[in-house]
């Protein structure tokens, strides 16, 4: 007897006392657009004396860092991406004003002694410049004595006594400049520009005081510490102390993103998808019940390990949960499905085809034949998910996370845990004497609708192309008309959302935002609160605005508000059409390597249907295009390839099997077979997204929306598009068939054990 079913359920309880442990002792790590708080995106640039590349953006990093965390934020996190970006995450912090100012201020710190007060025309020599004061008198300043490098520690302190109030104390590493510094302003008489020494922070004079009458000249301020006066606020001199102790940066810096999400609109995302994931498989476990009875319930049984194993997997690689992530990981229940249908209708097949060799050999031959369209799936469905990481950004990258984890664990699920369950029930006398209360005993209602009607859908196949004609061009005819509503990510510019405590219209709050000065600005209410969308405003600006909304709608909550800049925004949107470019080559590419250029080329082309189809939808619909839409669209290629995947593997083994046989026979047989798999495995995705629609509020709403088109459009493409474009190119082919598939004798199965 083979050891190799004890060795898989050995596995299988390793793994899920595995995950079971990891998911009971670690806790996952929420993004921000889950938790609450404010992610930053910097971007340094060149100085004159420094070049912005990896190493100076490290130094730069290193003193954000610094100042960060002399915010007092729990837990900031700073990571570079890419050479010249910083990504700055400040969990609970909801007003990016402040942490913008302090954390990201160049903080260019230097002295100067002042040289005189010049005339308007006057021209400073090399080295000088001309500044205003604190009062706005003009200053001509002598070059930089010592820098803010030359500072050991800053402090901020009030004296109830000195009529300025708050100052800052100096401490420096080296006091020889500053002594060298003070000590030639105090050469000059009391009131002459000469004895005052100017404190300059990125081109603004702070502070020029005059040297104190009791330092002797040539000697200098002695003993290592200076004070800074000028009349501060507390918040002033505490904030000027933080950037002075946090160093300057070695080059400056430019927020080219930001986005701060309230932990409300989190909390109720996380309870919307666990809804959604609860409702989804109980749908999905039902129907499976109902459709493969008993190995149906098992897989049920198994679909509840995949999700602690991509749980477990999740916290034990430390990967940040984000919104999309989350979504992703709810869909991805649905899309774990399909390995166990393609067993079960493989198995059903094998059953009715040989009925005598029992549900066992039945169920062995499902799982070895049904390996190739399975790993094929979900190697696309990898490519998808890596694009995502690799071209993404932000929260979208933890969606190719969360979506190639559950990829993997779904290979687990299915492959080891169901097998194991499944294996063990047809192993009982009770069952095998009852072969269709396995669900395998017979072939389904659906598959015996088609065996007795047995469509020639190939035969009208041009007419299926002509039909796909016209319905892209409609879809493409939506880009012209309506155009499409690129989000603030690709655009640029700010996108804030509020709920309001007072429901308010559209125009009213409309005319309360233009007579805040921001006529243009796009405003739109729903039930849920009010958006506002502009272009590039400040933090200050954005205050304004709130304060506005508040005088028509009560108390106001920020729920959302991202910033983008302009450059980063024609990047991203670039990118997300590389992103679907290199999505397209590269399925083209692996399915061309795995079976036949013509299959290949009419799989990819079915894709760039359904591509269109999806995003000519969301023209005419009005919907907003933006990162969370390219990772539906990359996963409805992956879903999609999915879909073309087994029709096509399909008909390489029937054309192998029968060379001689016409090949628009071959392909219209092969649609029909996998048709009860391909309807199955939707209805399995579209319960998870039919309950993220109506549950997932407005932030996965419109990801629900997209991916249902496409799979209900990736669906039809296969059996309407793909097949019947690879009859065409094979009419233009002379390659020759693909080689049949070997079976294995009785003698090496003996002793082999089963193919995993």
């Amino acid at each position: 007897m083979s050891r190799a079913p004890v060795v898989r359920a050995l596995a299988a309880l390793a793994v899920i006392a595995t995950s079971l442990v990891l998911a009971l002792t670690m806790s996952p790590r929420l993004g921000l657009d889950l938790r609450g708080g404010t992610q930053l995106v910097f971007e340094t640039k060149d100085s004159p004396t420094t070049k912005a590349d990896a190493e100076a953006t490290d130094r730069t990093l290193e003193v954000l860092r610094r100042r960060a965390d002399a915010l007092g934020v729990a837990e900031p996190t700073l990571a570079r991406s890419g050479e010249r970006r910083i990504i700055v995450e400040l969990p609970g912090v909801l007003d990016p004003r402040k942490a913008a100012e302090t954390i990201g201020t160049t903080a260019q710190l230097t002295f100067h002694q002042v040289l005189d007060y010049p005339e308007d025309s006057a021209k400073p020599k090399k080295g000088e410049r001309i500044l205003p004061d604190e009062d706005g008198r003009k200053l001509l300043l002598g070059p930089a004595g010592l820098t803010g490098e030359s500072v050991k520690d800053a402090k901020a302190g009030i004296d109830a006594q000195r009529a300025s109030g708050w100052f800052v104390s100096l401490d420096f590493r080296d006091n020889r400049p500053w002594e060298k510094l003070t000590g030639e302003a105090a050469c000059a008489p009391s009131g002459d520009p000469k004895r005052r020494i100017a404190i300059v922070l990125d081109d603004e004079v702070i502070s020029s005081p005059q040297v104190n009458d009791t330092v002797r000249c040539g000697v200098g301020i002695t003993g290592g510490t200076t004070e800074i006066s000028g009349s501060f606020t507390t918040e002033e001199a505490q904030n000027l102390a933080l950037l002075i102790k946090g160093g300057a940066l070695p080059v400056p810096v430019e927020i080219v993103e930001q986005r701060t999400v309230g932990p409300t609109l989190g909390a109720a995302a996380i309870e919307a998808s666990a809804k959604a994931a609860i409702i989804g498989v109980v749908l999905t476990a039902a129907f499976l019940a109902l459709a493969y009875r008993l190995v149906g319930l098992l897989a049920t049984v198994a679909l509840a390990c995949y999700a602690l194993i991509s749980y477990a997997a999740l916290v034990a690689l430390g990967a940040t949960l984000t919104l999309p992530g989350l979504a992703g990981f709810v869909l991805a229940i649905g899309m774990a499905v399909d390995a166990n249908v393609l067993v079960f209708e493989r198995a059903r097949e094998e059953y009715g085809a040989s009925p005598h060799k029992g549900l066992r050999g039945a169920l062995e031959k499902g799982f070895h034949h049904a390996w190739s369209a399975i790993a094929d799936s979900n190697i696309t469905t990898l490519l998808a998910a890596g694009l995502l990481f690799f071209l993404a950004s932000g929260p979208v990258r933890g969606f190719g996370v969360t979506l190639s984890i559950g990829v993997l664990a779904s290979l687990v699920s299915a492959m080891l845990i169901t097998r194991v369950l499944a294996q063990w029930a047809v192993g009982r006398r009770a069952v095998n004497s009852r072969p269709r209360l396995s669900g395998l005993g017979a072939v389904g209602a659906l598959r015996s609708w088609l065996n007795r009607k047995n469509p020639d859908l190939m035969r009208r196949g041009r007419l299926w192309l002509g039909i796909t004609g016209i319905l892209t061009a409609l879809a493409i005819a939506g880009l012209f008309v309506r155009g499409l509503d690129f989000g603030v990510e690709f655009t640029g510019g700010r996108l804030a959302e509020y709920a309001t405590s007072t429901p308010v219209n559209a125009d009213t709050a409309r005319q309360a935002v233009a007579d805040a000065g921001f006529p243009s600005a796009v405003v739109q209410s729903s039930d849920d609160g009010i958006t506002v969308r502009t272009g590039q405003i400040s933090g200050d600006e954005a205050a304004k605005i709130e304060a506005a909304l508040a005088n028509v709608a009560g108390e106001v909550t920020k729920q959302r508000d991202e910033l983008v800049g302009p450059s980063l925004g024609d990047e991203l949107r670039r990118n997300a059409l590389i992103a679907l470019g290199v999505a397209l080559a590269a399925q083209l590419a692996y399915l061309a390597f795995r079976f036949r250029w013509s299959f290949g080329t009419a799989a990819v082309l079915a894709l760039a249907v359904d591509v269109a189809l999806v995003v000519g939808a969301f023209a005419w619909l009005g919907k907003p295009v933006d990162g969370v839409f390219l990772a539906s669209v990359l996963t409805i290629i992956g879903y999609s390839v999915n879909d073309k995947v087994v029709v096509f593997d399909r008909v390489r083994e029937m054309w192998g099997a029968s060379p001689k046989t016409p090949f628009q026979r071959i392909a219209g047989s092969a649609v029909v077979q996998t048709v009860p798999r391909t309807v199955n495995t939707g209805l399995g995705a579209l319960f998870i997204l039919a309950a993220l629609a109506l549950l997932g509020g407005d932030s996965l709403t419109d990801f629900a929306v997209a991916l249902l088109i496409g799979v209900v459009v990736g669906t039809f493409s296969s059996a309407f598009v793909a097949a019947p474009l690879a009859v065409e190119f094979e009419r233009r082919s002379s390659a020759p068939p693909p080689q049949p598939v070997r079976k294995r004798t009785a003698s090496s199965r003996q002793g082999s054990g089963a193919v995993v």
